[in-house]
């Protein structure tokens, strides 16, 4: 079977005084009206080829929201695989035509139904638009630490990130930076810290560190640990946490709990160094719900 072509796209959205509206582009090669999507660069990671792609077709960087129904449908005798997102409108750099893209618009859901040429992307606006508006939640496992045998210190604490962790926390920048992450609670060892510091630095955002969500910490008290990350979650702000490998189950299962029997695996798999697991929450007043969940690894 060949090789199938990876893509990436949005459900770009807008919300104004009220009204939702959807970007839509025009390709000349094609001559049809589709949805911003494009296909991966080798070695790309799909978040960031979706976003990249949208910004590049529209001049609008998204900001990601729930990962839609992936679509798969044959392109010259191959297999072609996108995954889209639902996304809401973040900066807007200006629209310059280009070869890809001639023509953008901003339309209603309505009128996305009669001017997109595809079918399934107007299904796609109709899912992107039902869906409530969402809240991300990351859970991140540090990237690779230096080994423990190579560690000299007293404290395994300190132990810090490999050079390998190091290029791993930079490659994590554009994917944290893709669901608009706005607050950062940290393990209080250093390969946690290190694991997000170069994200907080691009993003200008503190890192609070959270010495209950330390295997330390956890060992001692793992309730006030699982009850602090509880707590965390009604904030309504996009948020990341990042902790080990022992902890992450353990601070996971209460989402678990919410979710049905095919995600949950998700939440109780063990999560390899720099992979990240995304919980889409919306809210309702002060409670909360789970509307999606996904899985990156970097």
């Amino acid at each position: 079977m060949a090789t199938p072509i990876r893509a990436a796209g949005v459900v770009l959205l807008r919300h104004r005084q009220g009204d939702t509206k959807v970007l839509v582009v025009h390709r000349p090669r094609h001559k049809d009206w589709s949805l911003p999507k494009g296909k991966l660069d080798r070695g790309e990671n799909v978040v960031a080829a979706a976003v990249r792609e949208c910004d590049e077709e529209t001049g609008v960087v998204p900001i990601l929201g729930p990962p839609l129904e992936r679509q798969e449908y044959p392109v010259m005798g191959r297999p072609k695989v996108v995954d889209y997102w639902r996304a809401e409108a973040g900066r807007d750099n200006g629209f310059t035509k280009n070869s890809e893209v001639d023509e953008i618009r901003w339309v209603t859901p309505a009128q996305a139904k009669n001017l997109l040429t595809y079918k399934r992307d107007y299904e796609l606006v109709r899912e992107a638009t039902e869906l409530p508006t969402s809240i991300p939640m990351i859970f991140l496992r540090h990237t690779a630490a230096m080994k423990r045998v190579d560690y000299r210190g007293k404290n395994d604490a300190g132990r810090p990130l490999s050079g390998r962790g190091r290029e791993e926390a930079r490659e994590l920048v554009p994917l944290l930076a893709a669901f608009g992450i706005k607050r950062i609670h940290s393990s209080s060892a250093a390969r946690c810290v290190q694991t997000v510091r170069p994200y907080a630095s691009a993003a200008r955002i503190s890192v609070r560190k959270e010495p209950s969500i330390s295997e330390e910490g956890f060992e001692d008290k793992p309730k006030a640990a699982a009850a602090r990350v509880l707590e965390l979650a009604t904030l309504q702000q996009p948020l990341l946490i990042c902790s080990h490998r022992p902890v992450l189950p353990a601070l996971m299962a209460p989402f678990a709990d919410l979710v049905g029997k095919k995600t949950q695996s998700m939440f109780t798999d063990t999560l390899p160094p720099g992979s990240f697991i995304v919980v889409h929450r919306s809210f309702a007043k002060s409670r909360w719900k789970i509307t999606a969940v996904e899985r990156h690894d970097v």
